[in-house]
């Protein structure tokens, strides 16, 4: 099978592990500033053309602020979220709060930092008023139905939970015309990891003419479209990134089809892709704790499933690489396992791999999207630290590991001694 590379040697990891002990995540910053260049030179064509960072792929200050002197923007659907964007330099409408089932207070929030309010249902239009007050920027997140077919990972559209119908959208924009908003977007994401670049030019199509009835059925203008995200990432070795030039000239030509030839631009194009800016370039690093042998052979990691839980909650496939023995022959047949009380603790069934001995440092690729971000603290399992591998190969820690301190931070203890039984 084909190996996937990685930005540091055996010997340089054994000298970061010497510092910073395994497991942890590793993120290679010259790796995502060159990818966040080509994706948005892919659509300089667009006046205004935007990404926001979907901050819930890799929510680190550091991260944020790398993509944010690349000129993103942040996508934030908590407040959490909404906070780290602000403590990163990013307000206003850099910020595209896309929420479902949103509480009050992240409204409030969104609202003072005047980011872009991309509401979810037909009911949020007057709770945003009640409780925060209508903005003067407006976008709704439509879903599709079954005119747009979804993929294995968000499932078919018409079966999610988000997002306006067709016949809510026209009743929400008028609505909000009505109320004296001036300013509209719309925004709308069916798949999520999807690699074929035709897909995204097809739900591109379905938006801007959906634009072109509501401009005209409404009398409304829109500022911008969201795209959303979903842009896939090649987990497996044999798998072959998406072809980013196809995707936006596809884009361009439906633009330009529907849109310029409507005399409804120009609008700005917006996308808020995750996965696709950071994931290829995170590595959970472990190191090998046992081989046991069963009736399967298990080699067993100082991680588990609360570093990098996709496997588990997927069945996803992630890359694993054996420093120091990329050379060598797959030839033995493991589950890699972390130390949970569950047996779906696995990063990989059945995996040929090169045969493993106590101390083998793993690599564990494509981690740098919904890895440390998707971690848990379940059976008192402590997150681990992230990494940042510089431009100029200097590694600093970005996120310190955490400790029993802080695990225990928010219980009582002291309370104990007064609690009846």
């Amino acid at each position: 099978m084909a190996e996937k590379e990685l930005p540091f040697t055996k010997n340089q990891l054994v000298e970061i592990i010497k510092k910073y002990p395994t497991p942890f995540h590793i993120y290679d910053e010259k790796a995502i500033r060159e990818n966040a260049r080509e994706f948005k030179n892919a659509f300089s064509w667009n006046e205004g053309f935007k990404e926001f960072f979907a901050v819930k792929a890799a929510p680190n200050p550091h991260l944020l602020k790398i993509l944010h002197k690349e000129g993103f923007g942040a996508d934030c659907s908590s407040l959490a979220e909404l906070i780290l964007a602000e403590k990163t330099g990013i307000t206003g409408e850099e910020i595209m709060f896309t929420s479902n089932d949103t509480p009050v207070d992240e409204f409030v929030k969104a609202k003072k930092l005047q980011a872009i309010m991309n509401l979810d249902d037909l009911s949020h239009i007057a709770y945003l008023e009640k409780y925060a007050g209508l903005p003067s920027l407006i976008c709704f997140r439509y879903n599709p139905g079954p005119l747009k077919k979804g993929n294995l990972i968000i499932g078919h559209p018409e079966e999610a939970k988000y997002g306006f119908t067709r016949e809510q959208l026209f009743e929400g924009y008028k609505i909000c015309r009505d109320k004296g908003v001036k300013r509209f977007g719309i925004h709308t994401m069916v798949a999520s990891n999807e690699l074929d670049a035709g897909y995204f030019a097809e739900t591109a199509q379905i938006l801007f003419e959906l634009i072109a009835e509501l401009s005209r059925e409404l009398n409304i203008s829109f500022e911008f479209v969201n795209l959303g995200g979903g842009v896939g990432i090649p987990y497996r070795p044999e798998q072959k990134r998406i072809d980013l030039k196809a995707m936006s000239l596809g884009i361009k030509e439906k633009y330009e089809k529907i849109i310029v030839a409507n005399g409804l631009g120009p609008i700005k194009i917006y996308t808020e892709c995750g996965r696709y800016i950071t994931g290829p370039y995170g590595y959970l690093i472990a190191r090998v704790l046992h081989i046991k042998n069963t009736y399967k052979k298990f080699a067993g990691l100082d991680a588990c499933m609360a570093n990098l839980m996709r496997p588990a909650l997927y069945g996803a496939y992630h890359h694993i690489t054996v420093l120091g023995k990329e050379k060598q022959t797959p030839a033995v047949v493991y589950d890699v396992t972390g130390s949970l009380c569950e047996n779906n603790d696995k990063f990989a069934i059945d995996r040929e791999l090169p045969e493993l001995e106590r101390d083998d440092i793993i690599a564990i690729h494509d981690a740098g999207a919904h890895g440390f971000a998707m971690g848990f603290n379940y059976n008192g399992k402590l997150r681990s630290a992230e990494l940042l591998l510089r431009e100029n190969g200097e590694v600093i820690p970005i996120r310190r590991p955490e400790t029993t301190d802080d695990y225990f931070a928010t219980l009582d203890f002291a309370g104990l001694l007064s609690f009846p039984v």
